[in-house]
């Protein structure tokens, strides 16, 4: 067995993971895009549904 190190992530790191919100914003956007989908988007990865869902 080898001995990694893993490599933590740092702030900018994790900034780069994140990407803002909405369709053109994706690499294969949805054809069709409403306010659920969007207020989904803005509220993902969190585990609380859209506070207007």
């Amino acid at each position: 067995m080898t001995d990694k190190k893993i490599k933590e992530k740092t702030p900018q790191d994790v900034e780069k993971d994140i990407r803002p919100a909405g369709p053109k914003e994706m690499e294969n956007p949805p054809e069709t895009w409403d306010e659920v989908d969007e207020e989904s988007d803005e509220s993902f990865p969190a585990s609380d549904p859209p506070a207007n869902y």
